[in-house]
């Protein structure tokens, strides 16, 4: 299972790579997260509600409802129920996040015993399951036969993005812990580190939570439950609602591909058949003024599963592929995005899949493309961001009648070699640490990478794969973007991944470092991922828009 901060790995994944498959939101650490779309199988324009939801929350005559909005947008909906010391939870997020929770909750306000199921598209079968203990310092996970391990603060709270009923369980907590400002350790299940989270109690009716960075501002009853807030930062919004329930349980609209009123090209909605006997959703941009066959893009997602607009979930704004697609079907250019198998609209099973099989998806929007007549296959072009950026020479090296391939932020290292970097950067970061505490964390690194390999085959080939000894066999021209404050995937790499584009023989390879851009393109002044909600523009630049749009325009003439 991929991650998805839109790193090959996030920076602090490490610890328990196998639960991030049961989040499906995981990535910058900020509570507003979004990742749900609509189900290929509802009517168009239509909501998808969540199929799969705990037994005891079905039957409920009524439950709690929770919804996370910005502006009139709904980023995502959790309908809970709590009956005593438990707690069961269905959350439905855009992009396809859906998973339930069950929680149990002690007598002093702390978790014992969480137990996550994520669940695909549409599916009434849970895709990965966990049950998560934590004992004093220690966080237990048992995933399918398998047990791991990690360590964190006594008395910390499991904390799964953006649950609303953890949330809760945390201002009781604090509740429990005194009147006055109190520090809670959270144990982040899609990091897997821990985080302070500074609770203040204001009068009866107000709670202020601070964590990652993010401001929460809370309406709360004097005994704790949460009855609405905002997150002012994030422009968004905390609504609360008591519901009838019933097991068709809650949806959210269907995200809007169209183009911009006015744009000099169209959108269409598209299928792309695959050798998998299951069909990737797309949106196809074209240009409305042509007189020939067009030239035509292939955009390639990063690590994670996402959607065809490569949202980051907590950055809201942020639709990378949206832009480069404006910009090139402004200039002529064809462009096909498309959701990631499993997710959005798209079907196929991501679970057992690796960047290989990611790729094959690939080559088969090139096929898709090849057999339009309005497309010219003497001209199409992929461009890749982070793990994209590692299939593009990939299906490159394979596939010369390509006319050429975009890397933006893609790596030059193995997957272990960049799991070593990012976990370094990782604790030199964590002032809190000890030097002993640092040294037994990445000496253990290895250790928890390999039995996550064990059992995740994305990880398996993530971990060896070396993308230098790929692009010696590219011969297509290769244009290699890069930000000089990525802390995902290093400038570095950049330089390491054109020198071996052209040890190999290729004679057209250009190189543009942005020296104040991050892993996602946006000017950062630190490029620390969990800066990435708080940045003041989510837009990529017109520099690296216009530097993407002036090559392949050169290269398609």
């Amino acid at each position: 299972m991929r991650t998805a901060v839109r790193s090959v790995v996030s920076v602090v994944g490490v610890w328990f790579v196998a639960l991030v498959a049961l989040c499906l939101c995981t990535g910058t650490n900020a509570l507003a997260q979004s990742t749900r779309s609509a189900s290929s199988k509802a009517a168009p324009g239509k909501p998808t509600p969540i199929k799969s939801v705990p037994a005891r929350l079905a039957a409920a005559k009524s439950a709690e409802m929770f919804v996370l909005k910005s502006g009139n947008d709904t980023i995502a909906v959790e309908t809970m129920q709590q009956n005593g010391s438990e707690i069961t939870s269905a959350m439905d997020a855009r992009g396809n996040s859906r998973y339930t929770l069950d929680v149990k909750v002690d007598s002093q306000s702390l978790v014992s015993r969480l137990e996550i199921k994520a669940y695909g598209e549409a599916g009434t079968t849970p895709t990965a399951h966990a049950i998560v203990a934590i004992v004093d310092d220690s966080v237990f996970a048992q995933v399918g036969t398998g047990i791991q391990r990690a360590a964190t603060q006594v008395g910390a709270i499991p904390w799964v993005n953006p649950s609303f009923a953890l949330l809760q369980v945390l201002v009781q907590r604090a509740r429990r812990l005194g009147t006055g400002p109190v520090a809670i350790p959270l144990f982040l299940i899609e990091g897997g580190r821990t985080v302070s989270a500074n609770v203040t109690r204001l009068g009866a009716d107000s709670t202020i939570v601070e964590v990652g960075g993010a401001e929460l501002r809370l309406h709360t009853s004097p005994n704790g439950d949460v009855l609405g807030g905002a997150v002012p930062a994030q422009h968004t919004e905390i609504v609360r609602h008591t519901i009838p329930y019933s097991a068709t349980g809650v949806a959210l609209a269907k995200p809007d591909y169209s183009a911009p009123a006015n744009a000099p090209y169209t959108s269409e909605d598209v299928r792309v058949n695959t050798p998998g006997s299951f069909v990737l959703a797309g949106t196809l941009t074209l240009p409305k003024r042509r007189n020939a066959r067009v030239p035509a893009v292939v955009l390639i997602t990063g690590s994670g599963l996402e959607d065809r607009d490569e949202t980051v979930p907590g950055v809201n704004g942020y639709r990378p592929f949206r832009q480069i697609a404006d910009t090139l079907s402004s200039r002529g250019i064809a462009v096909l995005r498309m959701d990631d198998r499993s997710f959005g609209e798209s079907g196929g099973d991501a679970a057992s899949a690796t960047t290989a099989d990611f790729a094959n998806d690939i080559r088969a929007a090139l096929a898709y493309l090849k057999s339009r007549p309005d497309i010219d296959e003497r001209h199409l072009f992929l461009i890749g961001h982070s793990e994209g950026g590692e299939i593009a020479p990939m299906i490159a090296a394979t596939d010369p009648s390509l006319a050429g391939i975009v890397t933006l932020a893609g790596p030059a290292l193995t997957g272990r070699e960049i799991s070593h970097a990012q976990l370094a950067y990782a604790v030199a970061r964590d002032t809190a640490l000890s030097a002993v505490r640092r040294d037994s964390i990445v000496n253990g690194q290895d250790a928890i990478l390999d039995s996550a390999a064990a059992h995740q085959p994305w990880v398996k080939y993530y971990l060896s794969y070396d993308p230098t000894a790929t692009a010696k066999n590219v011969r297509v021209p290769a244009l290699v973007l890069q930000g000089g404050k990525d802390r995902q995937i290093n400038a570095d790499q950049a330089v390491k991944l054109a020198a071996a584009l052209r040890a190999g023989g290729d004679k057209d390879v250009t190189v543009h470092v942005f020296p104040e851009l991050d892993h996602l393109f946006l000017v950062d002044p630190t490029g620390d991922p969990s800066g990435y909600p708080r940045l003041p523009s989510k837009v990529i630049g017109a520099d690296v828009l216009g530097t993407i749009a002036d090559w392949v325009s050169d290269h398609s003439k």
